[in-house]
């Protein structure tokens, strides 16, 4: 298993009228992140920060190309992101206790945070599809060129981890410095993890390694 510290390329934030970072995704062109009663995007190139949508966010946040996905309590809400609307909603697998959320291979990922799981739900019904157990709580899923990676948060320490998605065996850890938490993780899909910063109000960008 390789081991090395995180690489932080760039912080942003702390964002006007954010007290925490939840679920973070990346939708080609903007970072959204979720605050709890919002959620918010900005570009990733310079931080200039862009719509607010008034909706619960308390959790995990997805895109799948087309639609956005939000953990609101016990549920996965689907969101036209034109409008804002929520259009469709599923059980969340964790019943409360889900953390992260992705969009891989016309499914959704959950963490599910205290249980150390992953799993693969259907989008269309919340069916559990499968899952990976993980030994450390998961606070962030995603993937990226066909890894699975997961973020995690015990203490004060986090890390981001590369996990064999048929064993949850761990291939690689990023550490993350001391006191610097991840609550959410996103690929944008080349060379860089975005990773929400939790009651700092930031979200940081992590040199994806090669």
């Amino acid at each position: 298993m390789k081991r090395s510290a995180a690489h932080i390329i760039r912080e942003y934030g702390p964002f006007t009228g954010v007290g925490q970072v939840h679920g973070v995704t990346y939708d080609g062109q903007q970072v959204w992140f979720a605050s709890g009663d919002h959620l918010h995007a900005f570009d990733p190139s310079d931080g200039t920060p862009g719509r607010t949508m008034d909706i619960a966010a308390h959790a995990g946040t997805a895109f799948d190309g087309e639609h956005l996905y939000q953990i609101a309590e016990k549920r996965i809400q689907k969101i036209d992101p034109q409008s804002g609307r929520v259009i469709g909603s599923i059980p969340a697998p964790g019943n409360g206790g889900d953390s992260g959320l992705a969009w891989a291979e016309g499914a959704l990922w959950v963490g599910e945070y205290r249980e150390r799981k992953i799993h693969q739900v259907d989008p269309a019904t919340g069916a559990v599809l499968r899952t990976i157990e993980s030994n450390r709580f998961v606070t962030g899923v995603t993937w990226v060129d066909g890894e699975l990676w997961h973020a995690t948060w015990e203490g004060n320490e986090s890390e981001l981890r590369h996990i064999d998605a048929s064993t949850g065996d761990v291939l690689e850890k990023l550490e993350m410095p001391p006191d610097m938490v991840v609550s959410g993780l996103e690929s944008d899909g080349v060379d860089t993890f975005f990773c929400g910063g939790g009651q700092s109000g930031k979200v940081r960008a992590v040199r994806r390694p090669r």
